[in-house]
């Protein structure tokens, strides 16, 4: 095929491909959340509804880029983290970035009216993204772990702020104030002593956020998050979504969950 005279415009394309060797990571946020949980009427401080549907979103991203290894969300984020050596669009920034904001969007507007039966879309979300590559087992296993983190931090705060505008009637600036300098123990005590609330009591999918992996053929996991193996893949236990991917809300900061998951650092190895 003739070539167009016009075609010399392709030189101005920056060369954006991600290093090779690195662990790419995806992570999304969405944009104005504040604002798109109140017109949409969340509950507060965690909506079930809205973390469902962020789980369904990431998913979907799963179902379609093979070489994502694990994604792990909270509240309006999600990372997703793709194999050292996967060649995804030939590893450009730019195209992997893009598809997998794009993607999630549009999966979150379509199963929108599944977990908001109710509540009708009032106005599009957005959602930003970026890429940042690890080196490393380790330095990525530290940034899952700040997500994390930052997940018991921020729910234990909200916990305690909510429960005292909705639980004490402060205002929400009153609550701030309140909370002004106190440490999670300071916190903890709070919703003991005048709510008699065991914080560590509180569901899991609060607290630790959600992590998707895929499913080892034949495995099941209990209730408690342990492993078993059975012939068929598919169970009525509640962590098993599908026969692909599975969505776990546990613990992913210390050791026993990556002894059990060998292969999303090593795919050659399996447990």
């Amino acid at each position: 095929m003739a070539k167009s005279k016009f075609e010399y415009v392709k030189s101005f394309e920056l060369e954006d491909k991600c290093l090779p060797g690195c662990w790419i990571v995806v992570r999304i946020d969405g944009k104005s959340f504040h604002r798109f949980s109140d017109v949409h009427h969340f509950v507060k401080p965690n909506d079930e509804r809205a973390l469902g549907l962020m789980c369904r979103a990431a998913q979907t991203v799963l179902e379609d880029f093979k070489d994502i290894v694990l994604a792990y969300g909270q509240s309006d984020e999600f990372s997703f983290v793709f194999k050292k050596d996967t060649s995804v669009y030939n590893r450009r920034n730019s195209k992997i970035v893009s598809n997998v904001v794009s993607l999630f969007t549009s999966a979150f507007v379509m199963f929108w009216p599944r977990f908001f039966s109710t509540q009708d879309l009032q106005y599009p979300p957005s959602f930003d993204s970026r890429i940042v590559l690890y080196p490393n087992d380790q330095i990525l296993r530290d940034y899952l772990s700040w997500r994390q983190a930052d997940c018991h931090i921020n729910n234990l705060y909200n916990t305690v702020f909510w429960k005292l505008v909705q639980g004490k009637g402060l205002t929400p600036a009153q609550a701030q104030q309140r909370l002004k300098g106190t440490l999670s123990s300071d916190k903890n005590e709070i919703l003991f002593s005048e709510f008699d609330i065991n914080y560590n009591n509180l569901s899991d999918l609060y607290r630790k956020g959600s992590v998707l992996i895929r499913n080892k053929v034949g495995l099941i996991l209990t209730s408690s998050g342990n492993q078993t193996r059975s012939k068929s893949a598919f169970s009525n236990n509640h962590h098993l979504q599908s026969s692909r991917i599975l969505t776990l809300h546990c613990d992913i900061i210390r050791e026993e969950f990556w002894r059990e998951h060998p292969e999303i650092l090593n795919p050659k190895k399996s447990s």
